[in-house]
Formats: structure tokens, C-alpha cells, sequence
């Protein structure tokens, strides 16, 4: 594989363009909004910077990675020759949905297509393709810089040989794959999701303040950081996604999502990238301060 494309250009994807971009791979990176892709180059860019000044990579293999980005408004343009098309654009179902059936369309046979899914089913993705055994979820984390796991979740149709070379080029970004059977929030965050969940419970129920119950799970459970802070990290509208879909897919009680998490999703209330959500984000500040909202 020389030639990767990556639809959407927000924090996962332009994280995944970086990693393969800094190993040498060709990477075209598509989004219809052009600011949202010269955004993109400028995160990559400092990200990049970072790494320089951490001496992880000299300045000429930082400029050979960003020479190695290409950017494009039109799927088309940007999927032509692809090797491989990772698509990271916004969780949900229909809009993913829509995206495999364009590729499908227009990609070449030899194309496989991947999902950076955290939850969506694969075998229902691939499934509105002509060619379900090559469609695949590659799962990256945030920051995927940073981050060493991939998921690999082959959907029910996905092939021995099309996992193999995903889990080998997995390995080739200097991450660390692991491969899952294609079944609701798959391994991460069938696990995590539930988590998080019960802490937005343990406030909701009015067991522990925000402060308290992140503490708890940092101190007691050597997390890095605790559920609520996690949650605003990922994206509360996200969490409320998977939730949802592990809900639906399992049918069980124990993933219905808090009252409380609905109730901030709706209003806005999103996280991080809405400057607010269990704590209070200001531009340039790496303090965290707890939304007025829920101080006694």
C-alpha cells in the first residue's frame, strides 16, 4: 500500500493522516470544506512542530510528512488511486452509510475500504457495498499521534486476507493492532462507554461532585484522567452516540444513557469542543475549572 485517503478532516482524521503522512505513505485528505482542511494542515503542522521539539523527528522528516499531504474538496478526486480509504467523518450511521456506497461506486476493485468507527456496526457498513469482504474498521485513538491501539474489527464478511494486511499495516505506523469480532461498541468502549456512564449516574444521583468522582477513579484506579474529564475529552455527543448504539444493539438496560447526558447533549453542552461540558474550557488555559453549573 503507497497511496491512503482519509475522509473528514477533524481531530481523528487529520490524526490519521499525520500518522501514515510521518511514515512515508501518500496521504489525500478530503473534506467538502476547505477551511476545515487548511484547520487540519495547521494542527498537523504544529503537532509536528511538537515532535521536533521533542527531538522525535528532525525538521526535514516533519516537512517530508506535510509534503506527503494532499488535500481535496471532491471524494473523488481525492479516492481515485487510493490503496486504502479510511473514512473518520462524524458518527453517524446515515451519513457512513452514504460515504461506503459513493466509494464503492467510484473506488477501484482492489480498494479497501476502512471505517474509524468507534461503534457503528462493520458488517452493516460493508454490507451496502458490492465488496463487504473488503471493508474493515480500523479503530484509532485519541490523540492518534500518541496513541498506540488500533482496533481492528472485521465485520462478518471481512476477509482472512484483507485483516491480515490491515493488521500488518497497523504495525507499520508503530502501533499496536488488535483484532475484534464486529459486535456493538466492539472492545473499547463496550468497556469504556458503560464507565463513563455510571459516573455521569454517580453525579446525576447526587453520590459525589465532578471533582470527587474523578479523583476517586484517579487516584484509586491510576487513571490518567477521570470518566467525566474523559467524557468531555471525547465528546459528550459521542459518548451519547455509543451509548445509544450498545443500547439498541444489546438490547440491555445497563447501556441506557443517563438522563443527564441527554439533557447537556441537547442543550449544547458537548465538551471541549463546545467550551463546556462537566468543566469549563478557555483558549489557552490547561486549567480545569468545573462548569458553574454543577458547583454547590
Amino acid at each position: 500500500m503507497k497511496h491512503i485517503s482519509v475522509i473528514g478532516s477533524g481531530t481523528m482524521g487529520n490524526g490519521i493522516a499525520h500518522v501514515f503522512a510521518q511514515k512515508g505513505y501518500q496521504v489525500s485528505l478530503i473534506d467538502l470544506n476547505q477551511d476545515a482542511l487548511e484547520r487540519a494542515i495547521g494542527t498537523i503542522s504544529k503537532n509536528l512542530d511538537r515532535q521536533v521539539s521533542k527531538e522525535l523527528i528532525s525538521e526535514e522528516e516533519k516537512n517530508q510528512a506535510l509534503a506527503n499531504i494532499k488535500t481535496f474538496t471532491k471524494l473523488n478526486d481525492g479516492v481515485a488511486d487510493a490503496d486504502l480509504v479510511v473514512e473518520a467523518a462524524t458518527e453517524n450511521v446515515k451519513v457512513k452509510l452514504d460515504i461506503f456506497r459513493e466509494l464503492d461506486s467510484i473506488c477501484a476493485e482492489k480498494t479497501i475500504l476502512a471505517t474509524n468507527t468507534s461503534s457503528i456496526s462493520i458488517t452493516k457498513i460493508g454490507a451496502v457495498t458490492s465488496r463487504p469482504n473488503k471493508v474493515i474498521g480500523m479503530h484509532f485513538m485519541n490523540p492518534v499521534p500518541v496513541m498506540k491501539l488500533v482496533e481492528v474489527i472485521r465485520g462478518y464478511a471481512t476477509s482472512d486476507e484483507v485483516t491480515s494486511r490491515i493488521m500488518e499495516l497497523s504495525s507499520n505506523l508503530g502501533k499496536s493492532p488488535v483484532e475484534v469480532n464486529d459486535y456493538p461498541g466492539f472492545v473499547a468502549n463496550r468497556i469504556l462507554m458503560p464507565m463513563i456512564n455510571e459516573a455521569i449516574y454517580t453525579l446525576y444521583e447526587g453520590v459525589a461532585g465532578i471533582e470527587e468522582i474523578d479523583t476517586v477513579m484517579k487516584l484509586g484506579m491510576a487513571h490518567p484522567m477521570g470518566p467525566l474529564q474523559l467524557a468531555d475529552f471525547i465528546g459528550l455527543d459521542v459518548c451519547l452516540s455509543i451509548l445509544r448504539v450498545l443500547h439498541d444493539g444489546f438490547g440491555n438496560p445497563k447501556y441506557a444513557p443517563c438522563p443527564l447526558l441527554i439533557n447537556m447533549v441537547e442543550a449544547g453542552y458537548m465538551g471541549a469542543k463546545s467550551g463546556e461540558g462537566f468543566y469549563k474550557y478557555v483558549k489557552g488555559s490547561k486549567e480545569l475549572v468545573v462548569s458553574e453549573r454543577f458547583k454547590k
